[in-house]
């Protein structure tokens, strides 16, 4: 008599092995964060804000003065007392206005900011520059006492050279986008598989602004 196997094949995935890796990876991650003991989550602070954006025409160039509102939650702030340096980014986007088609660039600039503690001297360090600056923290920058000093020049910006006089035609129209936010990407590698879909992580406001073009001072 012959008879018919019915048994369920067994099917071979060719991801199996990088999947199973990934989760190794991610689970290794986890237990790192936690022996430094840096909680994965914590409660939900409120978002960023843009309080107050001046865009300013001035013989130098097109000035933006900005104010951001924020709390840091406290994944960040214990990470930032165990020497894990934060970076911010403000981007600047001159758009000039096209009734037949999008609205084209006509200048863009960013602000790269770093904030570190420095458990040795106890003193906060804050390095400003027009370029990423990666973890070394080579540029020059400044020190404070507080973290509370440091911050306040974080969400400040005073005058800041976005474009240039030539770059604003006057028979133009013209927006300012303005950007700022956490930039997780600049983490060490277990902080940013941490952070992923993570609310007390997503430090990030933006606004839009008309360019009112006034005769220059």
């Amino acid at each position: 008599m012959t008879t018919t196997d019915f048994s369920t094949p067994r099917w071979k995935s060719a991801q199996g092995p990088s999947l199973r890796a990934a989760v190794v990876r991610a689970a290794l991650a986890c237990l790192l964060l936690l022996a430094i003991g840096i909680p994965l989550r914590a409660q939900t602070q409120p978002p960023a804000e843009i309080t107050q954006l001046r865009i300013e025409r001035a013989e130098e160039g097109v000035l933006l003065s900005a104010s951001v509102q924020f709390e840091l939650p406290t994944v960040i702030d214990d990470a930032l007392a165990k020497g894990i340096p934060m970076f911010f980014v403000a981007e600047a986007t001159l758009l000039r206005d096209r009734w037949y088609w999008y609205d084209k660039q006509t200048a863009y600039a960013a602000r790269y900011m770093r904030l570190s503690y420095q458990p040795l001297t106890r003193r906060w360090r804050l390095t400003v520059s027009p370029t990423p600056i990666g973890n070394s923290g080579l540029a020059l920058g400044q020190t404070f006492e507080t973290r509370e000093e440091a911050l306040a020049v974080v969400q400040r910006i005073s005058h800041w050279k976005i474009a240039e006089t030539s770059d604003v035609d006057p028979d133009s129209r013209y927006n300012i986008e303005f950007r700022f936010r956490l930039d997780v990407s600049q983490l060490p590698r277990p902080f940013q598989i941490g952070a992923v879909g993570h609310a007390d992580w997503n430090i990030a406001a933006s606004r839009n602004q008309r360019l009112v073009i006034e005769s220059p001072r």
